[in-house]
């Protein structure tokens, strides 16, 4: 038996040795990519950790998909297909000031959702996120049955191994638009609609953008809110009414305990090179790396504050994806002139994908483990 001791030492020590630079080489992983483990993931609330606080790190490992390989992906977000020469935009990843973000892992978040229904409302900022989170389904399940398909304003993706549904309904104000014999009312206190949103399991709302619409792209003549009528109203007021109808919806219409609702925040876009300090920038055109961060060197985004303002006010508060600084800090993701419909349109407000929106859906994954 005593001849056996040294024998034994030896073992127990080299299990000790192999186990030591097994937690070495996991917390060097974790640093170098940003993973979070599960301890830290339940830890995050605890030390006030945001994860819309932070900058864009350069990542080799990234994208999380290649656009190449996403057959659903086609027309103004594709930039690589439609010529963009630089693809250095595509290497970055989202990085926390006080915490890292988990890397986004499609066979889980399908096994979650298996049997369910996800759908996205909103303007075309919500197509944006929706295809995002399409591809990188896809890529997570590249050999799965799927198919796609469009009937009225709504756009289906449905992976037929997990019966997964995720679903992109366009509708750009939330409340209602009418048709009238004096023209087109944006009726700010209604929404006739929303039996639509219905019989979900997730809901992803947006609206932002259509509201600044001026000119041709304007797409109302009048706002209504009650029986007052009127041809112009500040657009942030509207807007407050228009979020705080559809807020009140939410709260009276929506089964928490069945449905998770989200609200996507809102993006910035780049057309005004003062704002980050380069005055001789024509918009986003040739922008190819992104601003350092922390903070955004610009103004205040009007919008995220009415958003904020009314979400904190509900009684069942929506979760707010709030990614307004971190594409205030992207200057570089848009399309610019590669949206495939020629040089004289420069997109400065939509997304390239692979590309931003898919940290909205990395940070839309993390608040549901």
């Amino acid at each position: 038996m005593a001849d056996a001791w040294p024998g034994i030492f030896y073992h127990l020590f080299f299990v000790f040795l192999l186990a030591t630079l097994k937690a070495k080489v996991h917390a060097n992983l974790t640093h170098s990519y940003g993973i979070i483990t599960r301890t830290e993931q339940k830890q995050r609330h605890k030390n006030g950790c945001s994860y819309f606080e932070g900058r864009w790190v350069y990542d080799d490992s990234y994208p999380l998909y290649s656009s190449w390989n996403c057959p659903l992906l086609r027309g103004g977000f594709d930039c690589q297909r439609n010529g963009r020469p630089d693809k250095k935009y595509l290497k970055y990843r989202w990085q926390p000031s006080a915490c890292n973000l988990p890397r986004f892992d499609g066979r889980d978040f399908l096994e979650r959702y298996r049997g369910k229904k996800i759908m996205f409302v909103g303007d075309s900022l919500s197509n944006n996120m929706w295809l995002s989170l399409a591809c990188m389904l896809h890529f997570a399940a590249p050999d799965s049955n799927y198919t796609i398909s469009q009937k009225g304003l709504l756009s289906t993706f449905f992976l037929q191994e997990y019966e997964t549904s995720v679903t992109w309904l366009k509708n750009g104000f939330l409340v209602d638009l009418v048709h009238d014999k004096i023209g087109k009312i944006l009726k700010l206190d209604s929404i006739s609609t929303g039996h639509q949103w219905l019989g979900v399991d997730m809901l992803i709302f947006n609206t932002y953008h259509w509201w600044i619409h001026t000119g041709k792209s304007q797409t109302w003549d009048y706002f209504q809110v009650g029986r007052k009528i009127v041809k112009q109203m500040d657009r942030m007021e509207a807007l407050k009414i228009a979020l705080t109808t559809w807020a009140k919806w939410v709260d009276s219409n929506i089964d928490f305990s069945k449905t998770k609702v989200f609200f996507q925040g809102v993006a910035a876009v780049h057309v005004n090179g003062r704002e980050w300090g380069d005055p001789t920038a024509k918009g986003c055109d040739g922008q190819t790396e992104p601003m350092k961060g922390p903070k955004y060197p610009g103004p205040a985004h009007p919008g995220e504050a009415v958003v904020k303002s009314v979400i904190s006010s509900m009684a069942k508060p929506a979760y707010l994806l709030d990614i307004t600084l971190l594409t205030q800090l992207r200057k570089d993701g848009h399309p610019s002139v590669y949206t495939g419909r020629g040089s004289a349109f420069d997109d400065c407000s939509h997304w390239c994908l692979a590309g931003v929106p898919d940290t909205w859906n990395q940070l839309l994954y993390t608040a549901l483990i």
